[in-house]
């Protein structure tokens, strides 16, 4: 388990890695959101994080990101689902998170917007996108895109802000490139076809290995785990 002043030492230094990549694309560091993936580590690592002055962060489990909420009541977090959401849990999901970054079909789009009608939520979504067709890894791929963004962009109970992708696993993060320079294409095409760009404003693109490409190719949002918490015991996964 990491210490309190190891994470805040990792934090620190993702943030500079951060800047240093945003100078290098000419753009204000400020318009990179950095969520701090908290999946299988402890509500006591998440909180050593906000005592460093974080407050974004992103699980994979509804049930898991449910219990540290609960936890961590008295802190003002900001949680983003970014894991596969099964359908059934789509309830569970409008009332734990702030941010839904994994809609990747219409059925699932259609039941987070009547459950968050129900609960009297708005949560902000991201369609992720498939480009690589793996199949271990979920998305819409690109031919069922554009239909599901178009009806998020529709939608009163959420509100969509943009895509998301997760790309192959590179050997090197420069291999990562053309996926995050296809995904900033796909997003200019789909505000040419009509769609709002205030409503395809966010790139949630990049992580550990990757995220210093990703902000080069025009990454809003990097999603950014063991290089501020370490490497994941995945036994101790609930």
């Amino acid at each position: 388990m990491p210490r309190p002043a190891d994470i805040a030492a990792q934090l620190g230094s993702v943030r500079r890695r951060i800047t240093a990549a945003a100078q290098r694309a000419n753009r204000p560091p400020s318009d990179i959101t950095l969520i701090a993936v908290s999946k299988t580590f402890s509500a006591d690592d998440v909180r050593a994080a906000t005592v460093a002055g974080h407050l974004a962060f992103g699980e994979n489990r509804v049930q898991e990101a449910e219990a540290k909420r609960a936890s961590l009541e008295d802190v003002a977090i900001e949680w983003h689902l970014i894991g596969h959401l099964q359908s059934n849990k789509a309830r569970k999901a409008v009332t734990t998170f702030d941010w839904i970054q994994s809609v990747d079909r219409i059925d699932l789009l259609r039941k987070i917007d009547a459950a968050a009608r129900e609960a009297g939520r708005r949560p902000r979504i991201l369609v992720q996108a498939d480009l690589a067709g793996e199949a271990t890894k979920h998305g819409a791929d690109r031919a069922a895109l554009a239909d599901l963004v178009a009806e998020a962009a529709g939608t009163a109970g959420v509100e969509l802000r943009g895509l998301m992708v997760v790309p192959p696993y590179p050997d090197n993060p420069e291999d990562s490139r053309p996926w995050f320079r296809q995904l900033r294409g796909i997003r200019d095409e789909l505000v040419a076809s009509g769609i709002p760009a205030d409503r395809l404003g966010e790139l949630s693109m990049g992580m550990s290995h990757d995220f210093e490409v990703a902000i080069e190719e025009g990454a809003t949002i990097v999603r950014v785990g063991t290089a501020i918490f370490g490497h994941r015991d995945y036994a101790t996964e609930a």
